[in-house]
């Protein structure tokens, strides 16, 4: 199975983007999407599971703080800021977060931490990044995506 991983898109899905998620089997979005219209676009390519950032006001009343799912045998919990996780992670296998607009992909105590970074409006001079992942039998293999900053 493969996901799409992505976070703080910030209203604006870029081109770069929608080619990866054509590919998609499913899509983890850590928030800070910033409009409806976004959600909507995304359901269009794949089942969505995706949690309310710190941006997604009254619009996004509906979707969770926090989530958690199991695709190809691993269990992911989703939260958008990651000081807000809940306490048991017990049986989860990959926090996905989001907030820092930074990547991260690092192994602590057996959890798989993954911030895909921001893909939405570039801040900072920050790298536009995503991640894919290849889910399957309990085991995820993580790509690092570099989404080219297209001149506006």
């Amino acid at each position: 199975m493969r996901l799409a991983i992505l976070s703080d898109t910030h209203g604006l899905l870029r081109p770069g983007v929608l080619e990866q998620l054509e590919t998609a089997d499913a899509i983890l979005h850590g928030g800070d999407i910033n409009k409806q219209s976004i959600v909507d676009q995304l359901r269009q390519y794949a089942p969505l599971y995706v949690v309310r950032g710190n941006n997604d006001k009254e619009w996004a009343e509906s979707i969770p703080h926090d989530l958690t799912v199991t695709l190809g045998g691993v269990t992911f919990c989703m939260v958008h800021n990651k000081k807000e996780l809940p306490a048991d992670l017990s049986g989860v296998n990959v926090v996905v977060f989001g907030h820092s607009h930074k990547y991260v992909q690092e192994e602590k105590d057996g959890v798989l931490w993954l911030n895909p970074g921001s893909c939405g409006p570039r801040r900072f001079h920050q790298e536009i990044t995503m991640m894919m992942a290849e889910v399957s039998e309990g085991t995820i293999r993580v790509e690092k995506i570099l989404i080219p900053h297209e001149v506006q």
